[in-house]
């Protein structure tokens, strides 16, 4: 049976709720936000494993490392904009520097935020978390593989940050696709181009996959939900048996998945690329798709740097 389109914060907030009955090690710190992050799901199960900060991003990173000190595993929570932003000397050096068991979950990513304009629309987020020591990055790319990442990162000891959207996204997976930290999935086979994307973006690369294919163009397309650890192997897989690959985040082209994915081929194996994502510019007020369209986060725009990256593959000896 099709699923209908669910936002990935709806899968954290279940599995989330779930986890806090079966673990009561679990806390869920607040920042007044968890109506819309869906922790309020956790809040009705565990109440007295539920604190709340008020308006106070950097007060709940710093009670949340305290109590991760303490052996509880701590779970943040916020919008992407509020949490990495306001809260990022705190991230930095009370949770990443220590090695603290914190788990920062993000939600209202990316131009699909939508509505609530540019002052709201994280594009910076996996730049600025990826960089850090560490944490590990995650950004998954339906309702389905967010449970399966939430339960994994709890399970897994050390900081995480999982981006989490408000939009519906297509349901692509189901309960018995892998998910594995650093592991990506390779969603479509293909011999020609890897399209290498991750959250929203797959949906779209399996979309120009499929336009692709009418054009006899065989497109590999790759779930990277794990930014950090980036799954190197798969990579240089990509690279040796395509010799070229496409990028797609709903995120900066600068630092982002393109970045990390660019970092992994130019030290291992050199093949051209191409980059989708927010050309170095803040988002703007509208829907999401009309967003997702004027960014040129669309199937289309996907087909168009398959054809650019061939046409450099094509003019080359060849590849590593």
């Amino acid at each position: 049976m099709e699923i209908k389109p669910t936002p990935t914060r709806d899968g954290f907030g279940e599995e989330l709720a779930l986890i806090g009955k079966e673990n009561k090690n679990v806390v869920v710190v607040s920042a007044d936000l968890e109506d819309a992050t869906r922790a309020e799901y956790f809040k009705k199960t565990a109440a007295e494993r539920f604190f709340s900060v008020g308006i106070a991003e950097q007060d709940m990173i710093g009670m949340a490392a305290g109590l991760a000190s303490e052996g509880f595993v701590a779970v943040t929570n916020s919008f992407a904009v509020f949490l990495t932003n306001r809260a990022y000397d705190q991230i930095r050096m009370d949770v990443c520097y220590n090695d603290l068991n914190v788990k920062l979950c993000a939600t209202h990513a990316g131009v699909t935020v939508g509505e609530d304009g540019a002052s709201a629309q994280c594009l910076e987020d996996f730049a600025i978390m990826r960089v850090l020591p560490n944490i590990k990055v995650i950004c998954p790319m339906d309702t389905i593989e967010a449970k399966k990442a939430t339960r994994s990162m709890i399970a897994e000891k050390g900081p995480f940050y999982i981006r989490l959207s408000r939009a519906p996204l297509p349901v692509l997976t189901d309960d018995t696709t892998l998910f594995k930290v650093g592991q990506a999935n390779v969603v479509r086979q293909g011999q020609e181009v890897a399209i290498i994307a991750c959250g929203v973006m797959v949906s779209e690369a399996v979309n120009a996959a499929q336009e692709l294919a009418k054009e006899g163009i065989s497109a590999r397309v790759v779930n990277m939900h794990t930014i950090k650890p980036l799954d190197v192997d798969m990579v240089i897989k990509c690279a040796k048996e395509t010799g070229a690959i496409v990028t797609a985040e709903e995120h900066q082209v600068i630092g982002g998945l393109g970045s990390a994915v660019a970092e992994a081929v130019v030290q291992n194996c050199p093949v051209p690329m191409e980059l989708v994502g927010v050309k170095d510019s803040f988002g703007q007020t509208g829907t999401p798709e009309q967003l997702l369209q004027y960014y040129g986060l669309k199937a289309v725009n996907i087909v168009e740097a398959v054809r650019k990256v061939l046409k450099k593959k094509n003019s080359q000896c060849g590849h590593c």
